[in-house]
């Protein structure tokens, strides 16, 4: 798959040596945090770029952040690194207050004595290898090498007395930190011999709540009704993927254009891409460059290969690209050709499949549709037990978490449907309604992986990596691509993070639904329990 998008339909891609991108440009990769110059687009660095970037960085390595999205192991529970001194040997002082909701404030002291002796270990070490014109190594005089690399020596020993200090500090009063460190003190704190060194930290830690009893709880499952028609459609969608394509010189409802896309905020340049393909919209809703846009079958018309189109629209407010958020978006769609999806003829496909009869194709579509039917059961239970845990649980929430979870949130949204087999371009067109969501639907999604973690740690709900194997497997089987190229997606996409929580979550859910009173409900009576849950 493509970086940075999802694959167009089957046959586009046969008429295009290299695919082009479809527009979903939204990869939501995380920032990177640098001492060079630019904008810093990531909530928890208010540090901004320099030397503030730098020390949040450092505090990072000290002790990596833990939040959502992120669970690189089967652990539950991460476990904090230690790169601090044993107990006998701490080089430093905290004292910890709260500072807001999940906020602690760190005072952070290195005794006078301790700053010394760490300047003094440096200096001795740089003039044992110090070898300078003149001088044969390790006899350099001490007062030279100072004189010449003493800032360097300071600067260096700063770093690592931060970084011992705060990983003693976080492991001393047993803080579960999720998300990046702030200090907005640190970088004029200065290491002189014979002072101490003093600094704060902003932290924000896991929040603390009771769980309710989960024992026996009432889920309603519906029953699997598979009728003719559900085949027919799946048919139908299979003839339409493996179909030909017909260029068309006017595009008509569900055709596909192909062309080079720009977005623009401003004068800003937020999205250049040649090869863009968008579908010619049914209804007056659509899609480009991953913005849903509600006039667009309006504003599109129906354009001409070497027409230009402009599309204006406003960016969502919780687009997890920054420079999207909120603004007026200007989107110019060069139009390259437009093509219309042919449906391959029944027996063409059954040839191609190396079937002789219709029904052959037919009960492998059941056994899908089966297959698919049973994870809709089993997401539908846990969405009922997920729902019961949001309101049942009372906390305080992390707020820059909270705020950083929009991006989190689309990319779960992304793999669970693509782990229940949605359409490619439903999928998209699915997270493209999605940020329009409110800041309700963060909040909600960071609360909820709380919980999920707190039910995790104590059924001892742990994940193995044949497990996360089997759920790309799973994924790509449904999304008809092989296990290997949605694995290289999922890595170059940074998705793969999600992925493993998401397995996590799903076994924490389903840990509870093992000990539930399940009632198997009728397609009617299913409809009707829906229809009461929304007017509660």
């Amino acid at each position: 798959m493509p970086e940075g998008g999802l694959e167009p339909p089957l046959c586009l891609q046969k008429r295009i040596l290299n695919p082009p991108r479809l527009p979903f440009r939204h990869s939501g990769l995380p920032a990177i945090i640098t001492d060079a110059p630019g904008p810093v687009n990531r909530v928890s660095d208010p540090l901004g770029p320099g030397v503030g970037g730098f020390y949040t960085l450092l505090l990072q390595i000290a002790v990596p952040e833990w939040c959502p999205g992120r669970c690189p192991c089967v652990d539950t529970l991460p476990k904090e690194c230690s790169m601090s001194e044993t107990a006998t040997q701490r080089i430093s002082t905290c004292t910890v207050t709260d500072a807001g909701p999940c906020l602690k404030k760190l005072r952070i002291e290195v005794p006078a004595d301790v700053v010394t002796e760490r300047i003094d270990e440096s200096l001795d070490a740089l003039v044992s290898e110090a070898a300078l014109p003149g001088f044969r190594k390790g006899h350099a005089p001490r007062s030279l090498l100072k004189k010449r690399f003493g800032d360097s020596v300071r600067s260096e020993t700063k770093n690592q007395l931060v970084s011992s200090a705060y990983s003693e500090a976080i492991e001393e009063h047993n803080l579960k930190v999720v998300g990046s460190p702030i200090s907005e003190s640190l970088p004029d704190a200065e290491l002189e011999a014979g002072k101490p060194l003093i600094f704060e930290v902003d932290v924000e830690v896991l929040p603390q709540f009771d769980m309710p009893e989960l024992d026996k709880l009432a889920i309603k499952k519906p029953k699997f009704e598979l009728d003719d028609m559900a085949v027919a459609d799946e048919i139908e969608k299979i003839c339409l993927a493996e179909g030909d394509l017909e260029e068309r010189e006017s595009p008509e409802a569900g055709d596909y254009i192909s062309g080079h896309g720009i977005m623009k905020a401003g004068e800003t340049v937020i999205h250049d891409i040649p090869g863009a393909v968008v579908q010619m919209p049914k209804e007056a809703e659509g899609m480009i460059l991953g913005v849903l846009v509600s006039d667009f079958a309006k504003q599109l018309g129906k354009p001409k290969a070497g027409d230009e189109v402009t599309i204006k629209t406003k960016g969502p407010e919780h687009h997890e690209v920054e420079a999207v958020r909120d603004q007026d978006l200007v989107i110019t769609f060069k139009v390259d050709r437009i093509d219309r999806i042919i449906p391959a003829k029944l027996e063409d496909l059954l040839e191609r499949m190396g079937m002789e009869k219709r029904e052959q194709l037919e009960d492998a579509i059941k056994n899908r549709i089966e297959q698919r039917a049973h994870v809709e059961q089993q997401m539908l239970m846990r969405q009922q037990v997920a729902s019961h845990l949001l309101k049942n649980v009372e906390m305080e929430l992390p707020k820059r978490l909270t705020a950083q979870q929009a991006e989190r949130m689309l990319g779960r949204k992304r793999a669970e449907l693509m782990y229940r087999g949605v359409d490619q371009m439903e999928i998209e067109k699915n997270i493209a309604a999605l940020r329009q969501a409110s800041a309700g639907e963060a909040i909600r999604e960071t609360k909820l992986f709380f919980i999920l973690q707190k039910v995790a740690e104590d059924r001892g709900v742990q994940i193995q990596q044949a497990e996360i194997e089997g759920a790309i497997a799973q994924m790509a089987f449904r999304q008809g691509v092989r296990p290997e190229q949605l694995r290289q997606y999922l890595i170059q996409n940074k998705q793969i993070g999600t992925v493993v929580q998401q397995v996590l979550e799903h076994k924490a859910l389903d840990s509870i639904i093992s000990t539930a009173e399940v009632e198997e409900v009728s397609t009617a009576d299913w409809e009707a329990f829906v229809k009461s849950q929304k007017d509660a």
